[in-house]
């Protein structure tokens, strides 16, 4: 792991060693290449040429530093620049390297100081073959270019940050709204049956039997629904696909299971399916359905326990498939049963928030609201043939 703040240590992985030593090979091949009118310039002595050559050197060895003090660096080896030709080379990586790890405003002044001293390198050290004009424009074309593609590699590495982070984001919403539909649903149930020994301590010994067969059923199918729904997350994560395999997800097919434990709860549920056979809605489309029910009949159960409740799925390829719940609001029914079965089952607030966003994602549309003395649920999700 490589950290690029002022100060702190350098960790350099294989990947980090190779890129600083191709840095280093590159920044002083290119000074050796472009030394020939250095070197046959009668007007440089021996001493001068040398100490130019131990000053490119130095300025190569410098650049190991670069990660850690970026602008440090460079700002050693500008001035230097001016009076050396063979610092051109560590000096471009130098630029990259600022350009690559810091903020823009930085840049610019690094930038506009080795414009400067660019101006000073061609009134110092003047190329008897090149004018000046031309000598500072090649200047201009390789900083503009260093510093350029270093913009360019900095914005890239940013936007896959931001990429990743909202992968990431998108990962942990997922993973919450699959919890919520999973543990809501049978921690309602539970809640029910667990309040109706509460509140009824004098019910039949049968009763009381069969309330806690179903706790205990419901607890056990939490557990395993709960373990379904990490296994397919950590298949989606790249860790193979047995565990998706092993353990499936809800479809259409399932709702009728999830009506008749809504049902055995004591919460009337009328289903009315006219879809032609659940087999034939695509998987996909299936478990969103699935979902939307299974949110509407938890929602119904916390907030209308007693009143029934009407489940209708409906449509075909092409045109859609509909899926709509809907449950009286309030009244006899929903006293009654709190009076008998323990207080409202509370609520985060936040699945039907997620129920849209799965909705969305699925390329569908979710209604939900007061329809007259009904609630109504209503989703529209896309069936293509």
């Amino acid at each position: 792991m490589i950290r690029l703040s002022p100060g702190e240590p350098v960790r350099r992985g294989r990947r980090e060693w190779a890129v600083d030593t191709g840095a280093f090979v590159l920044a002083a091949v290119f000074s050796v290449v472009t030394s020939e009118p250095v070197v046959d310039n009668p007007a440089v002595s021996d001493a001068r040429l040398a100490a130019d050559q131990v000053a490119g050197a130095l300025a190569c060895a410098a650049l190991w530093l670069r990660r850690r003090w970026p602008v440090g660096v460079a700002l050693a080896i500008l001035p230097v620049g001016v009076f050396s030709h063979f610092v051109a080379g560590p000096l471009e990586v130098a630029l990259f390297t600022v350009a690559v790890h810091r903020r823009p405003r930085t840049v610019a002044r690094v930038t506009a100081l080795a414009l400067v001293c660019l101006v000073a390198t061609v009134l110092v050290r003047p190329d008897p073959h090149t004018p000046p004009e031309l000598d500072v424009f090649i200047g201009l074309v390789l900083i503009g270019g260093v510093v350029g593609w270093g913009l360019y590699v900095r914005s890239r590495r940013q936007l896959l940050a931001s990429l990743y982070e909202r992968a990431r984001r998108d990962t942990r919403e997922a993973v919450a709204r699959e919890m919520h539909d999973v543990l809501a649903h049978r921690l309602s149930l539970l809640s029910v049956h667990a309040g109706a020994l509460e509140y009824r301590p004098d019910a039949p010994p049968g009763d009381v039997r069969q309330a806690a067969g179903v706790i205990r059923e419901s607890a056990h199918q939490a557990l395993e629904e709960l373990r379904e729904v990490i296994g397919v997350l950590r298949s989606d994560a790249g860790n193979g696909t047995r565990n998706g395999a092993e353990h499936p997800q809800p479809t259409l097919a399932d709702l009728l299971r999830l009506v008749e434990e809504t049902r055995r709860a004591g919460t009337p549920v009328d289903l009315r399916q006219e879809t032609g056979g659940a087999a034939d809605v695509p998987r996909a489309v299936g478990r969103t359905a699935y979902r939307v029910v299974q949110e509407g009949l938890t929602n119904a159960r916390k907030h209308a326990a007693g009143c029934e409740i009407e489940v209708v799925v409906a449509g075909g390829p092409r045109r859609g498939l509909t899926v709509e719940v809907r449950n009286r609001l309030g009244g006899t029914a929903q006293n009654t049963t709190r009076s008998t079965s323990g207080p409202a089952v509370p609520g985060a607030g936040v699945g039907l928030v997620g129920l849209a966003e799965r909705v969305a994602l699925a390329g569908g549309r979710l209604e939900h609201g007061r329809d007259g003395g009904d609630f109504r649920l209503r989703a529209w999700l896309p069936w293509r043939a």
